[in-house]
Order: C-alpha cells, then structure tokens, then sequence
C-alpha cells in the first residue's frame, strides 16, 4: 500500500516495479517507452497496423510470429524492413500485423494483466490521456526506462519522463508527486523537447548511430489522434 499511490488518481512509477504495483488498482495503465515501442506502436497504429507486444528470446518470437501470421521487427535498427526504428515503420501497410521485440515496453506491456493497456509517447499523449481516462480516473503512467549492461538495471531514461509528464498534463483529478514531478518535467523542456532530447544520454546514442531520425519522430508533441490499446494482446486503434 506504502508505494501504490492509491489516494491519488493519476499515478506514475517506474518500470516492471510500477506495472507490478499500480496496475491492479488502476483503471487504466499507460506505458511509456519514447525512443522505441511506444513511438514505434504510435506510428504502425495511424497507419492502420496492429502491433504484438513480445518480450521472449529470439527463438520464440519467431515461433510466435508465425503463429500469429505476423511479421516479426528485428531489434537491430540497422537490418532491412521493419525494426524497433521507429523510421523503419513510416511506409507500413494497413492491415500488417507485426511483432515487436521490444526488452523494455513489451515486457511491460504484458504485465498489466487484465487492466485496460495503452501505448503512450509524446506523439499521442492528449489523446492518450483522453481515452485512457474514459475507462475510470484511476490512471496509472508507467515510464519504461532502460536497462544497464551487463547488469540490467533499471535506468531511469529522461525521455521516457518527458513522454510520461506529456500525458500526465492532460489527464485531470488529484495527481501524485511522482506524477507532478514528471510534469513539471515535461513542462519545463516543452518548447524544446527535439533539442533536449537530442542532448540526454539515450538520443546521443542514436544520432551518433545514424538515427537522427528517430529522435526527431519521438520528440514531435501530439501529432497524432490515435490511441493504440492493447486487445487480446495486440495494440491497435482505440475508439
């Protein structure tokens, strides 16, 4: 009860942690992953794609994928056709069913259990926070991270708090100091999200491996009026 946030109606935790103690008491669980799964569902859902939620090993979410007559993105943002490049996905088809291999926002989007599950990232987050929040007030936003290497430790990743404070400054009701916190983030880099993302830890890393574009996609605020929820396991357009 101590780290629920239960007095309040908007929550924001963490990672797998934050799914695992938010989730239940929530109506609905928002999660969070900017520079990769929550921009890469975003952008496959305006185009009329439905997105596989997979956290397995290789192995299995080939299986998977040919389970689900699914295609299957290489996590290598390098490899032709569709990757956790958010860029790779701006021409898909309509209709494509795609699994993405995603070790941060997959994996928790398939935590949340049977409470309602969006994919939120600073393209959609008024609408987002619209529709997740005509399921109940109970709102709980979940910022991805990433994970240390070799250790695979949380690290807490700015961009995905940027993306969480987006989302959290359009839902209404009491918010708790987590979820202000993240806010009041987002808040005071609004103006210039391309620019500071560009500068943090996780974007550094990308332009410098040729993926400017990326960053450039994350960072642009509600240019979307989509809201991928997750159904019978796969993220499509909410109505």
């Amino acid at each position: 009860m101590t780290f629920d946030q239960h007095n309040f109606d908007v929550r924001c935790e963490w990672g797998a942690e934050g799914v695992a103690r938010l989730a239940a008491g929530s109506d609905a669980v928002i999660v969070v992953d900017v520079l990769s799964f929550s921009t890469c569902v975003s952008i496959a859902a305006d185009r009329g794609a439905s997105v596989y939620p997979f956290a397995g090993s290789l192995t299995e979410a080939q299986a998977f994928a040919v389970q689900h007559h699914a295609l299957l993105a290489n996590k290598d943002r390098r490899a032709p056709g569709y990757t956790l490049s958010p860029s790779s996905l701006m021409e898909i088809q309509a209709g494509t069913r795609l699994v993405l291999p995603s070790p941060n926002g997959s994996r928790l989007s398939t935590m949340s259990g049977s409470t309602p599950t969006f994919a939120g990232c600073l393209r959609n987050a008024r609408t987002v926070a619209e529709k997740a929040q005509r399921l109940g007030r109970r709102i709980s936003v979940i910022p991805a991270g990433e994970r240390w290497r070799p250790e695979d430790a949380l690290r807490p990743a700015l961009e995905d708090w940027f993306g969480a404070g987006a989302i959290i400054h359009h839902l209404t009701g009491t918010k708790s100091i987590e979820a202000q916190a993240a806010e009041a983030l987002f808040l005071t880099f609004r103006e210039r999200l391309h620019d500071s993302l560009s500068q943090i830890g996780s974007g550094r890393e990308l332009i410098e491996q040729g993926f400017s574009d990326d960053v450039r996609l994350a960072a642009e605020l509600n240019v979307s009026d989509i809201a991928p929820r997750l159904i019978d396991g796969v993220y499509r357009m909410s109505e």
